[in-house]
């Protein structure tokens, strides 16, 4: 890499560790986006502002060329109360750089960033790039990805930038969370008295527990269903619940649908079944796409991601790959390694050379 890509991921280590510092929890990113309008804005791009996602196309943009997405996420979850160092120092120890967001997705953000203005300047792409630093990632919000998409030209393929060790990640689990009640009848603990509604929902979770869908994908393995919450409105002990609440978080591979999935569950329990959404299909792109091939081309593995990701919400194909590993994603005093960020602008701009 020459002199230019040695500034630029300088460039991308400064910008992350000041975007560190500046909250930007899903629904509330607005300094982020401020930030990243203003350092795009510097580099002479011209930049569209949708709510706070900020979006870009590369300067000389022909709509009879295809077009490749690069996308990240700028929101994060909140910081959780192990941590021990301030979320928002930015600080750089031992060749890590500390922070809320740092890994997920600081790291992929900065990176994509720099890999499109790498290529911004270029008049003779095969591909026009966009560029897109997204909001609401963290809650699958209306206002991110879905709301972004609509102020830019039909997107071809697009590389999502999520910490995969620079991995591929060329399918990923859709999801699915039900809200499930098991009525009953209140009655008094100390008589023989309603209908337990607790005894009903267990029924209904032990066959949750037991059931195993039979069709397993090679890169997804099996759907995975999992009771995360249950609960009753009791405040006293000695009524006996009139309804009992819990919910399902329901991992699904490509061999079902969503809908498929959320039948099968209705069919074979008692309790009122609500979906929340149907909207996080699980995902796969080709072996064969130019994007896969290029990435296998350089030596880069590929595998089936169990989480998700804004990749959920594209109707064309797309690969999340990306610098940081997922492990550390919403960990406590949460970091990236600097030399990740750095290879990971290195082999975005490989993968990318094959084909552009």
């Amino acid at each position: 890499m020459n002199n230019e890509t040695e500034i630029l991921k300088q460039e991308a280590i400064a910008l992350l560790r000041h975007l560190i510092t500046l909250p930007s929890f899903s629904k509330d990113e607005w300094q982020t986006a401020s930030e990243i309008t203003k350092f795009l804005s510097g580099k002479g791009v011209q930049v569209t502002r949708v709510g706070n996602n900020v979006l870009a196309l590369n300067k000389f943009f022909d709509s009879s060329k295809p077009t490749i997405l690069l996308n990240s996420h700028h929101d994060t979850v909140r910081p959780n109360s192990n941590y021990t160092r301030d979320p928002f120092d930015g600080k750089i120890e031992d060749g890590k750089l500390y922070g809320l967001g740092s890994n997920d997705a600081g790291g992929c953000l900065v990176a994509l960033m720099m890999t499109f203005l790498h290529y911004y300047e270029n008049d003779s792409l095969q591909y026009n790039l966009a560029y897109a630093a997204t909001a609401e990632e963290e809650i699958s919000g209306a206002g991110g990805i879905e709301n972004a998409l609509k102020f830019l030209p039909p997107i071809d393929c697009a590389i999502v930038g999520e910490p995969t060790l620079m991995q591929m990640a060329i399918a990923e689990k859709g999801l699915v969370v039900l809200d499930c009640t098991a009525m009953g009848k209140a009655g008094h603990a100390a008589r023989n008295e309603g209908e337990n509604a607790i005894y009903k929902a267990v029924k209904d979770i032990e066959w949750i527990s037991n059931h195993h869908f039979e069709k397993v994908s090679d890169l997804l393995g099996a759907v995975k269903m999992s009771v995360t919450v249950i609960e009753t409105d009791n405040k006293a002990h000695n009524v006996v619940p009139a309804q009992c609440k819990f919910v399902i978080d329901v991992r699904v591979n490509e061999q079902y649908t969503l809908e498929e999935v959320v039948e099968t569950i209705k069919d074979n329990i008692n309790s009122d079944v609500s979906p929340r959404s149907l909207r996080i299909r699980s995902s796969i792109i080709p072996l064969q796409h130019p994007l896969v091939r290029s990435g296998i081309s350089l030596g880069l593995t590929y595998y089936g991601s169990p989480t998700t990701s804004d990749k959920a919400l594209m109707s064309f194909p797309a690969l999340k790959i990306g610098p940081g590993d997922s492990a550390r994603s919403h960990m406590a005093d949460e970091y990236i390694y600097v030399e990740e960020i750095k290879n990971g602008i290195d082999i975005y701009i490989q993968v990318l050379s094959e084909i552009l």
